[in-house]
């Protein structure tokens, strides 16, 4: 197995951490405002990019996809898929724009549904018909698992830092 393509899901949210962590050097980010420089680049590259460029591939190259995936080439449910990850990359870049916990909580939410709803799939794919295919029983089987949950933990922490940072300064 080539070590790139089983670890291709991790590279966006890596960079995203990166980025994110220069973010808060640059603009002096502490508190709940370092946490929310890091879930805003988590979803803005690690998912927005991230379905962004799953999309692109379901939709360009579908048969080197399903094949990746073990599943057979030729399938029109390519484009649908392809379709739905380039909505939800589109959704997770926005975040970049609507920077308020409400975008970021109906984006995890939405997102969520469906990745981990796939990453289901890939587990019965894996366990009930011994489909080990890079992209299914791989990284990215757990990335669909375990992002949205991490995501979540980060948005519930930012908010847990930021209700706790207002009660301190009297606002709530």
């Amino acid at each position: 197995m080539d070590i790139v393509a089983a670890l291709w899901p991790l590279f966006l949210p890596l960079i995203a951490f990166i980025i994110a962590l220069l973010h808060i050097r640059w603009k002096q980010c502490n508190g709940y405002r370092a946490i929310g420089a890091v879930l805003m680049w988590q979803l803005v590259i690690g998912l927005g990019l991230g379905y962004l460029w799953a999309g692109l591939g379901h939709i360009l190259t579908p048969d080197s996809i399903a094949g990746s995936i073990g599943w057979p080439a030729g399938s029109p449910f390519q484009r649908e898929v392809g379709m739905w990850d380039l909505s939800l990359g589109i959704v997770g870049i926005l975040c970049l724009f609507f920077r308020d916990e409400g975008f970021f909580t109906a984006t995890i939410i939405g997102t969520g549904i469906f990745s981990i709803s796939a990453g289901i799939g890939h587990l019965y794919e894996l366990i009930f018909h011994g489909n080990t295919a890079v992209n299914n029983a791989g990284a990215v089987m757990y990335m669909d698992l375990f992002y949205p949950l991490v995501l979540a933990a980060l948005l519930i922490l930012y908010h847990m830092k930021k209700r706790e940072s207002r009660m301190k300064e009297g606002f709530i």
